[in-house]
């Protein structure tokens, strides 16, 4: 065997190789941005939302943490959630100065059409624990809301910043109160605050999903079978 023959060889299973790992490494990206999009991003089909807004809206939180990453980077703890367009601004900055800068920063990005700046002014940004405990009640809180009678819980945003429980949605009146109550009967739960976009009670009878359960379905009767005379020979 030829030395070029052997090189060659040597040269085919390495370059399967770095063609197999630039591949991989392509798809992980993409898997990446799809897990990504499927828990970030997910849609409800049941959200009173349009799926034009649902889509805005996720939007409008990726740019948000952008932006105030890119501006303001750790000297910050600001969290943006938004529903419907209207932006809920929740977490620490070290003074009025820099609050209303945050706004400033989210007020500027396309289609948010309204803030509601609930970030607190700290000398110290919350700890890893206290935002553990957050997203506990959060769990906590949207159990509550499922388990809680004329209601639907696919109507609610449950945001909670230092044991306040902002609720965001497009609900009406009766609504909006029976989720307060619910929620504020959570443990850990010190506060809750209301940021809804109320619609009328007409306007929720539209979203009451249709109930199929009883729908049964009848079977058409069996045609009955022909037969032809059978005719004996002569």
């Amino acid at each position: 065997m030829s030395n070029s023959t052997l090189a060659v060889r040597l040269i085919r299973p390495l370059l399967a190789l770095t063609m197999g790992v630039s591949v991989l490494t392509g798809l992980s990206g993409c898997i990446a941005v799809l897990a990504g999009g499927a828990v970030g991003g997910a849609m409800s089909v049941s959200d009173r939302r349009t799926f034009g807004s649902q889509t805005e809206d996720a939007a409008i939180e990726l740019k948000g943490a952008n932006r105030i990453n890119g501006v303001f980077g750790d000297a910050v703890h600001v969290d943006v959630n938004s529903y419907n367009r209207k932006v809920l601004l929740t977490g620490e900055v070290k003074d009025e100065a820099t609050k209303a800068r945050v706004e400033n920063e989210i007020k500027a990005i396309e289609n948010v059409q309204s803030v509601v700046n609930e970030i607190q002014v700290s000398l110290f940004l919350s700890s890893f624990s206290s935002r553990s405990s957050d997203a506990y009640i959060s769990t906590k809180a949207r159990t509550a809301l499922v388990s809680t009678a004329d209601i639907y819980s696919s109507s609610f945003k449950v945001v909670t910043e230092a044991g306040v429980v902002y609720l965001m949605g497009r609900v009406s009146q009766r609504e909006g109160t029976t989720a307060a109550d619910a929620v504020r009967g959570v443990s850990g739960v010190q506060k809750v605050v209301k940021v809804f976009e109320y619609i009328d009670e007409a306007e929720v009878k539209n979203y009451v999903p249709k109930d199929t359960s009883a729908t049964t379905v009848t079977e058409p009767a069996p045609t009955p079978a022909t037969t032809s005379p059978v005719t004996s020979p002569n």
